[in-house]
């Protein structure tokens, strides 16, 4: 018996010892690996203090990056430098976590070439200059004393002129759409250099001669900012020669494939989001008939499907907050979200993070977002999220008001502060930031963040949130296809050349929107590309997933257990995030 065993044995202990060697191996390589890591981010840091700010690393506040050739060069060298040493890792001999942080800096550094020498944005969008908005970030941080924010920002805005100088200098046949939001941005940017900003330099413990310098630099600053709308409004607006702010298909599937990094290509996520609009037309048809006589008593239904969904959410809607009370609205709403979070055990909270719901900063408005989450990054974790809502403008009608408000209503309000508050944006990213990989951090995919925002709208109805009622799956059926259209219309605007009027038909009709949100996304739509693909994107993928698991693991599925385990990757592409919960 021993002899007949014996090669079995030797065979085994052969085995062990070169999975041993294999893993010793594997450590070294990760060991490499995340020493590389480390000596890159800080790498980037120095390349780009103000992403470095956004994360919360303030080492380099001070630092302003002037936008000129010059620098595009340095951008350059600093990419292929650091994407040949990454051509030293061989893919197989890292840990699956660091597979996943190879691929994405692979992919950051590929995306940040295409975007300066094949989109070449620094050309055409003049809204990508604006020196108020980080200043604003800077003074309004809690990570230094004051006084060192001051010098930090003092020093940073020396360089003002600079900065504009080269701004103007690389525009060239912008778009009048990101040329008009240029100009409502710096507006707001050039207000940051107000009586804020002045009063905190009176209350410092800056010497005189400090205050004295910075208040030259900030005057300096606010010539080079109005020298730059001045030059915005007479040389760019009244010039008259604008690109097209449509990119294309080709550009359009290729910053599709860098920015969401889907299992699905541009065109097979179109398709996809078609699909998925025939079926939630099919599932708010049976619940408008089920609501239709609640809410019309002895009245004969429409027979056109369209027109009977339309009647009763438009009977709904008609449930609002009132035009100077929604910012309040959806300040009181947080508190209910937090507890039935915590009844149904969906995950674990974090009550030590603060979250501070603002009305959105005016350096910040005018993209045709309503509503926006400002987290603090990996390096910053005690900081305020800022959940920013949008007043309704001063210079709207009350039609304009009401339309606005209609679509935004108590029922879809309740599903906005999901989305963006609990358990969605400010609840994931708080997660995000406990992630050990920094890389997963920093470099968010925000079709995975978008993503589990739209999921986590569901996940919360699915668990009996507003009491499962007809009413708010149907308001839920109309938000999700918000989502799904988004998809749609980005393809079909900035491959397919769809028309204004036919955004706004297809939106009002299929869509079920308000007259100020379709004109208020076509507006987005403009401004942007393929970002509004991110949400219908993000969500199909991570609600596959959750449903494949759940057929895997039968009766041991634990919802609470999938939720937190899916966010403990950071903000990874939800394709990767996929290949690990499943390896496991």
């Amino acid at each position: 018996m021993k002899l007949r065993y014996l090669p079995i044995i030797a065979l085994a202990l052969a085995s062990c010892s070169q999975a041993d060697k294999t893993k010793a191996t594997s450590n070294a390589a990760d060991a490499r690996f995340d020493a590389f890591k480390t000596q890159f981010i800080e790498a980037l840091w120095r390349q780009n203090p103000d992403y470095a700010s956004s994360q919360g690393y303030h080492r380099y506040d001070s630092l302003l990056v002037i936008p000129n050739a010059a620098q595009r060069q340095s951008d350059d060298a600093f990419a292929r430098k650091y994407l040949a040493a990454l051509g030293g890792f061989g893919l197989d001999s890292l840990s699956p976590n660091n597979q996943i942080d190879l691929r994405l800096l692979r992919n950051e550094l590929r995306a940040e070439r295409w975007y300066a020498d094949t989109l070449k944005n620094w050309q055409w969008n003049p809204a990508s200059y604006n020196l108020g908005a980080s200043v604003a970030d800077l003074l309004n941080g809690r990570h230094y004393p004051l006084d060192r924010r001051l010098r930090n920002i003092s020093d940073k805005i020396s360089h003002a002129t600079e900065y504009y100088a080269a701004a103007k200098s690389n525009l060239s046949n912008p778009t009048r759409e990101h040329t008009v939001l240029a100009l409502k941005q710096n507006a707001g940017g050039y207000a940051v250099f107000g009586f804020a900003l002045a009063d905190s330099v009176k209350k410092s413990g800056l010497s005189a001669a400090e205050k004295k310098t910075m208040m030259d630099r900030v005057a300096a600053a606010r010539t080079a900012v109005a020298g730059y709308m001045n030059f915005l409004e007479r040389d760019v607006l009244q010039g008259k020669q604008f690109r097209p702010f449509r990119i294309g298909k080709e550009l359009f599937e290729q910053k599709f494939a860098y920015d969401i990094q889907s299992r699905y290509s541009a065109a097979e996520l179109y398709q996809e989001a078609q699909k998925h609009k025939a079926e939630l037309l099919h599932d708010m048809g049976r619940r408008a008939a089920r609501l239709y006589p609640k809410y019309f008593p002895g009245q004969k239904a429409p027979a056109d499907t369209l027109a009977l969904i339309t009647a009763v959410i438009n009977q709904l809607t008609l449930k609002h907050a009132p035009r100077d009370g929604f910012v309040d609205a959806v300040k009181r709403q947080i508190p209910t979200l937090v507890a039935f979070v915590n009844e149904k055990k969906l995950l674990t909270q974090d009550p030590s993070k603060q979250l501070v719901v603002r009305e959105t900063p005016l350096y910040m408005r005018g993209s045709g977002a309503g509503a926006s989450v400002s987290a603090p990054g990996p390096y910053d974790k005690g900081a305020n999220t800022y959940y920013n809502v949008e007043p309704i403008p001063a210079d709207w009608t009350p039609a304009q008001a009401e339309s606005y408000l209609r679509e935004y209503n108590d029922y879809t309000l309740q599903i906005l502060n999901i989305h963006e508050a609990i358990p969605g944006h400010y609840t994931q990213l708080v997660y995000a930031n406990r992630s050990p990989s920094l890389v997963k951090s920093i470099f968010g995919n925000g079709a995975m963040v978008e993503g589990w925002a739209v999921y986590a709208e569901r996940m919360m109805l699915e668990n009996g949130y507003s009491n499962n009622s007809d009413e708010m799956w149907l308001l839920w059926d109309k938000w999700n296809m918000r989502s799904t259209l988004n998809a749609v219309i980005d393809h079909a605007i900035q491959v397919d050349n769809m028309s204004e009027a036919e955004v706004v038909s297809l939106l009002r009709r299929e869509g079920f929107q308000e007259e100020a949100e379709a004109r208020g996304k076509w507006l987005r739509a403009t401004l942007s590309q393929v970002q509004l693909s991110s949400y219908f994107t993000g969500y199909t993928e991570i609600y596959a997933l959750r449903e494949e698991l759940k057929k895997k693991e039968g009766k041991d599925f634990d919802l609470k257990a999938f939720n937190e385990n899916f966010l403990s990757y950071g903000s990874a592409p939800v394709k990767y995030i996929r290949e690990l919960m499943l390896r496991k």
